[in-house]
C-alpha cells in the first residue's frame, strides 16, 4: 500500500504519517512532499494510489496537484486536508473531481479519531468522506437561489482582477450589457442593491465593485490562491488575444 502525504508543515506531516502507520501497521509505504511541485513530480514518478493532500502548498496548490494526479490516474483516492472550508476551495475541488472518483475533504481541526475514520473510509472502504462544514458549503454552492452560479463566479473573478465591463464581455464572449447583467446578478447574491443605472442606496456609501470583493473575501468565495490561479489564466487569455490581433 503506497500513500503519498503532501503537506508543508512538518508536524502535520508527522501526524498523518503516524496515523496511517497505526491504521495499517507493516503494510504501508509512505512518501512525503513538502511543496506542490515536488508532490506533482513524485506522483508522476511513483503513481501512489492513495494521497493525503493539503490544499495550501507552496510552489503549486493542492488543487493543481490533484488536477495533475487525476489527469493521469483518475482512480487515485485523494483525501484533501485543510485548515479552510472556503467556498473557493470547495468550488475548486468540485470542478476537478473526475466522475465516480473516491475522495474526501476534512478539516485539520478534526479529531484524531475523525482523521482515522476519514483515512479508513476513503482509502480502504472506497467512501467519499466530506466534513460536515464542507458539505454545507457544497449544498450552498449547488443551490441556485443561495449560491452563486458558475457564470456569476466568473464575473466575480473578473471584477476582483480589475477588468472593466468591456474587458469582461470580451473575455467571456458576451455583449457589454450581458456582462453588466451578470455582474448585477452577482451583486444581488452578495446583498448589494444596485439598479440598472448604477444608482441605489448602496452606491451612496460604497464603491460597488470594491464592496463586492470585500463581501466575497469575507464569505470565502475567493481567496489569494484562487486569484493567483485566475491571474495566470487571464495572462494566458491576454497572450492569446494579443496573438489574434
Amino acid at each position: 500500500m503506497l500513500v503519498m502525504i503532501a503537506e508543508d508543515d512538518g508536524l502535520h506531516r508527522a501526524f498523518v504519517r503516524t496515523t496511517v502507520e497505526r491504521l495499517w501497521p507493516g503494510n504501508v509505504e509512505i512518501i512525503e512532499a513538502g511543496t506542490g511541485d515536488v508532490a506533482i513530480d513524485m506522483a508522476r514518478r511513483r503513481e501512489p494510489p492513495f494521497v493525503v493532500l493539503d490544499l495550501q502548498l507552496p510552489k503549486a496548490t493542492g488543487i493543481e496537484v490533484a488536477r495533475s494526479i487525476w489527469s493521469r490516474r483518475p482512480d487515485t483516492h485523494i483525501l484533501f486536508w485543510s485548515n479552510f472550508a472556503d467556498e473557493s476551495y470547495v468550488r475548486g475541488v468540485a470542478r476537478i473531481v473526475p466522475p465516480g472518483t473516491v475522495y474526501g475533504y476534512v478539516l485539520k481541526s478534526t479529531s484524531e479519531e475523525g482523521m482515522r475514520s476519514a483515512l479508513r473510509g476513503v482509502f480502504a472502504e472506497g467512501h467519499c468522506i466530506i466534513d460536515r462544514e464542507v458539505r454545507g458549503i457544497q449544498h450552498r454552492v449547488q443551490d441556485r437561489l443561495e449560491g452563486i452560479t458558475d457564470s456569476e463566479y466568473e464575473s466575480l473573478i473578473d471584477v476582483a482582477l480589475g477588468l472593466t465591463d468591456k474587458a469582461i464581455a470580451a473575455r467571456r464572449g458576451l455583449s457589454t450589457r450581458g456582462a453588466q447583467a451578470r455582474i448585477r446578478h452577482l451583486y444581488d447574491k452578495l446583498g448589494l442593491s444596485i439598479s440598472e443605472d448604477g444608482s441605489g442606496e448602496a452606491t451612496s456609501i460604497f464603491n460597488s465593485r470594491t464592496r463586492a470583493i470585500y463581501l466575497a473575501l469575507a464569505r470565502g468565495l475567493i481567496n489569494v490562491d484562487a486569484l493567483r490561479r485566475e491571474q495566470e489564466r487571464l495572462d494566458a487569455w491576454l497572450c492569446e488575444a494579443g496573438a489574434d490581433d
